[in-house]
Formats: structure tokens, C-alpha cells, sequence
């Protein structure tokens, strides 16, 4: 066969094949069961929430979602091994403001990079802390609280989550902010950590309603201040704390979903959709309502890895002014 003749089949066969062609892989994913990568241990607040999105986009595409927990390291395990999973979108990771906007400074040696090593597709809810204290302190507002802690040669002590948790930036960004002594205590979780201030033995703990909700429902903890922009639902009387006059004590947990590195652009693009659609269910969107979570979605995956980028450069600030480190 001539070289003229080989050209010219291969033009037809693409004339007839039309201008799709090319995205037929990415039109027939997912074909096999899908894999999340969740980095917490089952029965936490991300474990329910990655089953029940699974089930929606089983519903969706009619193939398998299986949640597999990967805890510890603070994230780092579960990102290792889907770093290390094929580019082609059957292995994904269940990542949050921590593993990929906080870790990389506090870590010196990192065993992922968060940005080269994993494709962002979009984040899915986000979770908002409560400045909370005993319910027998003497401060019903933030700034009764700085004058608290302003009155005592030694500050106040609170409670973390964790080396560089949410609450621990936060007890940072208040330091920063009002010039106050605080000692920080970390404890390996937030149920230890709500389990010393219900007896009294730290002063004040930034925490998430899922977690000390029903403590300030019956009056053993008091919440002062919400760090989101609105204020929470669940407790509507809450103001934030920009309300309260500390408009700089502002954090959003986020959590999302990541791919790795190299997985195709077709394959990010129905998986945005596919989790988009799957969490702003009304059933699921509901439930992480209940417990204290706002659904949260952005329009692309671009957008997404535009708010990594910042938040990195945030976090990495705060970090490096408090002088956190992991190891």
C-alpha cells in the first residue's frame, strides 16, 4: 500500500469517526468501581459523608464506590498511596485544608507534594469552628474573654484538635490578633480535647458543632463566636467573629476530592460533575446539614486549585509566624 493510500484511509476513517473520537475513553469512565481514599478513621465526620456521595454516584453511573480509610500521619499515609495509584481516575483521595494548604509547612520533609503530585477536581463541604468555653467561665463574649486572659499573669490555656489543626491555627490567629498569652495544649482529637474543657482544665478550644454541639445545647460549654463569614444554623444566636470585633479569626475547613497527578482532563471533568451533583443531593446535602456541615462546590476544578494556592499562602504565613512544627 502507498504512502498516498494510507493517508487517505486514515482520513476517511477519521471523517467517520467524527470529532469525539478522540474522548472516547473519557465518555465511557468510569467502567470499573471507583476508589476514595478516605485519611481519617471509620466513624468520623468524613467517613459517613464519603459513603453517602459513593451511593449517589453509584445511582449515577451504575458501577461500585468503595471507601477505603487509610488514617494516621496526619493525612500523610492516605495521600502517599494514592499518589502512587494509576493517573486514570479509579483511585481517588479525600483530601482537606490540612494535607494540602497547611502540611508542606510543617513538615520539613514531606512525602507528597501537594500540588505536583495530585490533580484537584472539587472540594465538597466545608466545616467551621466554634469558639467554645466551660460553661462556668466568666466570659460571654470574645472580648470579656481577651480581658479574661488580659487580667491572668499567665493567660489562658486552650485546646487543639493537633499540631497544626484548624484549632490550633485559630489559637494562633487570636494570639496575633488581640496580643493575649495563650498556652496551647494539643491532644489527639477533638473528643479528648472537649472531654479536658467540659472538667475545666483548659480554658477555651476552637471547635466544630458536630463535636461540642450538645455540650452548649445544655449549658456545660459556651459557644462565643463562630470563624465563618455567616453564622451557623445551628446556632443562629452565635455572632461571628467578625460580629464580635475579630474580623482576622476566620477559618473554613475545607474537604475535597483529589486525583493523581497525570489523570486525564476528561476523566477530572466527570468526576467534578459526578461529585458535584452527588453531594449537592438534597438527601445528602440534608444530612451534613444535621450535623453541622455546609455543603461546599466550586464551578471547576481551576477554581479549586486557585483556592489551594491561596490558602497555602495563608496558612503558610500564620505557620511560619507562629513558628508550628510537626517534626
Amino acid at each position: 500500500m502507498t504512502r498516498s493510500s494510507c493517508c487517505l484511509m486514515m482520513a476517511v476513517a477519521a471523517a467517520l469517526l467524527g470529532p469525539n473520537a478522540g474522548g472516547s475513553r473519557a465518555q465511557a469512565f468510569p467502567s470499573k468501581p471507583i476508589t476514595l481514599v478516605v485519611p481519617f478513621p471509620p466513624g468520623g465526620a468524613t467517613d459517613p459523608v464519603a459513603r453517602m456521595m459513593g451511593a449517589k454516584i453509584t445511582e449515577s453511573t451504575g458501577q461500585p464506590f468503595l471507601v477505603v480509610n487509610r488514617p494516621g500521619a496526619a493525612s500523610i499515609i492516605g495521600a502517599e498511596a494514592v499518589k502512587r495509584a494509576p493517573p486514570d481516575g479509579y483511585t481517588l483521595f479525600f483530601g482537606h485544608f490540612g494535607s494540602h494548604a497547611v502540611n508542606q509547612h510543617v513538615y520539613s520533609k514531606l512525602s507528597y507534594d501537594p500540588i505536583a503530585d495530585f490533580a484537584p477536581i472539587t472540594p465538597v463541604m466545608s466545616i467551621a469552628s466554634l469558639l467554645v468555653v466551660p460553661g462556668s467561665s466568666p466570659a460571654r463574649t470574645v472580648a470579656e474573654l481577651v480581658a479574661l486572659a488580659k487580667s491572668r499573669p499567665d493567660g489562658l490555656v486552650y485546646a487543639s484538635q493537633g499540631i497544626a489543626s484548624g484549632g490550633h491555627l485559630l489559637g494562633e490567629m487570636l494570639r496575633a490578633r488581640t496580643g493575649i498569652r495563650l498556652t496551647h495544649v494539643p491532644y489527639k482529637g477533638a473528643a479528648a480535647a472537649v472531654q479536658d474543657i467540659l472538667v475545666g482544665r483548659v480554658d477555651l478550644v476552637f471547635d466544630a458543632p458536630s463535636n461540642s454541639g450538645a455540650h452548649i445545647k445544655d449549658g456545660k460549654l459556651r459557644a462565643l463566636g463562630v470563624t465563618a463569614p455567616a453564622r451557623s444554623p445551628l446556632f443562629p444566636e452565635v455572632p461571628t467573629m467578625a460580629e464580635a470585633g475579630y474580623p482576622s479569626v476566620e477559618l473554613v475547613i475545607w474537604f475535597g476530592i483529589f486525583a493523581p497527578a497525570g489523570t486525564p482532563q476528561p476523566v477530572i471533568r466527570r468526576l467534578h460533575t459526578a461529585f458535584v451533583q452527588a453531594v449537592r443531593n438534597p438527601d445528602v446535602s440534608r444530612k451534613l446539614a444535621g450535623a453541622g456541615l455546609d455543603v461546599y462546590t466550586l464551578a471547576t476544578p481551576e477554581a479549586f486549585a486557585a483556592l489551594i494556592a491561596a490558602d497555602t499562602l495563608k496558612y503558610g504565613q500564620i505557620v511560619r509566624d507562629a513558628g508550628i512544627k510537626a517534626d
